[in-house]
């Protein structure tokens, strides 16, 4: 596996353990509010506040099992374009080799073979590069845009399993803090505090993404009009690789229209 897909496909996989832990914690919340709110001689109003907490928290990690697991619905996406930015590398190196090898003096033109046929010959080829230099261009700005896409798809899955793992760490600072004999309201307050921070994050995460995305659709739009650009390609089509025919084939009657280089 590509190292792109391969670090992408890594965050994707500790995000998802870092869900199902958070879904774990997520069933004790409840329980270990309710033992504290239940503890001897707890006052009514700190037993409703505790409660309250509670419910905060499995409001807030509720929000967020579901929004990140909404989020991870395109997850397959990020990988797959790592191996369509290989495919469009490999098709720049060949419409590369195409280039060199189209070029004149690759070909020798000239130097063993001149005449007007030698002349429409090499005519013809200049064409021929310039479709192929144009493909190799659109086809590396693609491969450039799709790894730019896995690259911000990849920072982007990181920054929301650490916003997971800094939830589950207040979600079990709330429940130790539910089941030590000594708490206070503005403890656990301060928990849902950091709690609450931890989701605008996620909009945060969802912003910058979007922002990225924007930029590689209008840089893809670009690439849409390159490949729209026809002055490589005549009417729209591949340029005409047949070179005018001639008549004499005939190499030393004198009249020839072609011939070799003594």
């Amino acid at each position: 596996m590509d190292i792109g897909a391969a670090q992408c496909q890594a965050a994707i996989d500790q995000l998802n353990v870092g869900l199902a832990d958070l879904s774990a914690q997520l069933g004790r919340i409840g329980p270990a509010a309710q033992a504290a709110a239940g503890q001897p001689l707890m006052p009514p109003w700190l037993a409703d506040a505790v409660l309250a907490v509670g419910e905060k928290l499995k409001e807030l990690g509720s929000w967020l099992l579901d929004k990140i697991t909404e989020l991870l619905k395109g997850a397959a996406a990020p990988v797959l374009f790592t191996f369509k930015a290989y495919d469009w590398q490999s098709l720049r190196g060949m419409a590369s080799e195409v280039v060199d090898g189209l070029r004149p003096e690759a070909l020798e033109v000239g130097r063993v073979w001149h005449g007007e046929a030698a002349d429409a010959y090499a005519r013809q080829i200049s064409p021929q590069g310039e479709a192929a230099a144009r493909i190799a261009a659109i086809a590396e700005k693609t491969a450039v845009s799709l790894g730019l896409c896995v690259a911000a798809a990849t920072a982007f899955y990181v920054a929301l399993g650490v916003i997971v793992v800094k939830f589950i760490a207040a979600m079990v600072a709330a429940i130790a803090a539910f089941g030590s004999v000594v708490f206070s309201w503005a403890g656990l307050a301060i928990i849902v505090e950091e709690a609450g921070v931890d989701t605008g994050m996620v909009v945060a995460a969802v912003t910058t993404l979007a922002a990225v995305l924007a930029a590689q659709a209008k840089e893809m739009a670009t690439l849409h009009g390159e490949a729209s650009d026809v002055s490589a390609f005549p009417g729209g089509h591949w340029p005409n690789a047949r070179a005018d025919r001639f008549s004499d084939a005939t190499v030393r009657d004198g009249d020839a229209d072609w011939s070799l280089q003594e």
